[in-house]
């Protein structure tokens, strides 16, 4: 049968029969979503949108909505942490040089009155060397950044900073402040700590021997109590996984004095 014929029969009009798909290929956006979920799992297609609109993809927002629901990386959020899974970025690797990793997280504690306190600790991956430990009654992802833009100050920008799923991190006002500056923020898969080993082991020891062996009776007296256990840790006490050197012999090989948080 011919094709003027079998058109006819249906009521199809024949342009839409000879009708071609100019859509251009949309392998190459499908494998950058695949990627940019990958490392950062808890971002929805608005983010992820916005992320590809800063790499020059001519994509708009409905087109990502769609292929982000194709390819089932919608996100849920009732669902058991055991059966999260998520993927680590495949470029990671150990720290070779200081301020090219630093590893980022929270430590709770409380002043003698009982009142709680969040502390937020940070970590150089290479030289165990810690830029900052600063305590607070409450952290918002602004204070988050103005800690790191501070201690950046006199430090210079790490290349890369290993963080949780926190709400801290993964807020708007830090990933501006990241990509502003020419950071990477690597996210830690859900419920496994381990992905950040490096500063899961600073904060054990720095609950040991600072948290518990003081009493905080305001926060001005923590604050200086744990200032002082941060440059004895950084400039005296020796590390066994650096061939028991002082991390600021890594970090300043000129000895020069800890900066200031």
């Amino acid at each position: 049968m011919s094709i003027r014929r079998a058109c006819c029969v249906l009521e199809l009009d024949r342009s839409t029969y000879h009708y071609k798909s100019r859509r251009p290929d949309q392998a190459g956006v499908e494998a950058r979503i695949k990627e940019i979920c990958a490392s950062r799992v808890r971002y929805g297609y608005r983010r992820v949108h916005v992320l590809l609109c800063r790499e020059g993809w001519n994509v708009n927002i409905k087109k990502a909505y769609r292929i982000y629901r194709e390819l089932g990386l919608q996100l849920r959020n009732k669902t058991p942490k055991r059966r999260v899974k998520a993927k680590l970025r495949d470029d990671r690797k150990p720290a070779t040089t200081p301020n090219e990793t630093w590893a980022m997280d929270f430590v709770h504690d409380q002043l003698a009155t009982g009142k709680k306190i969040r502390v937020l600790t940070v970590v150089d991956t290479f030289s165990r060397f810690s830029p900052v430990v600063d305590p607070r009654f409450s952290y918002r992802a602004e204070d988050v950044v103005g800690a790191l833009e501070r201690v950046c100050a006199s430090m210079g920008y790490p290349k890369t900073i290993r963080v949780d799923q926190g709400s801290q991190f993964v807020s708007r006002d830090m990933d501006l402040w990241a990509y502003a500056r020419g950071v990477t923020l690597d996210f830690s898969r859900p419920g496994k700590p381990t992905d950040n080993a490096f500063i899961e082991a600073f904060n054990g020891r720095f609950r040991a021997e600072c948290l518990n062996a003081h009493w905080f009776l305001t926060l001005d007296d923590a604050r200086l109590k744990m200032e002082e256990w941060r440059r004895y840790y950084n400039e005296d006490r020796p590390h066994g996984a650096i061939g028991n050197k002082c991390p600021i012999a890594l970090q300043l090989p000129d000895g020069a004095p800890s900066p200031s948080s």
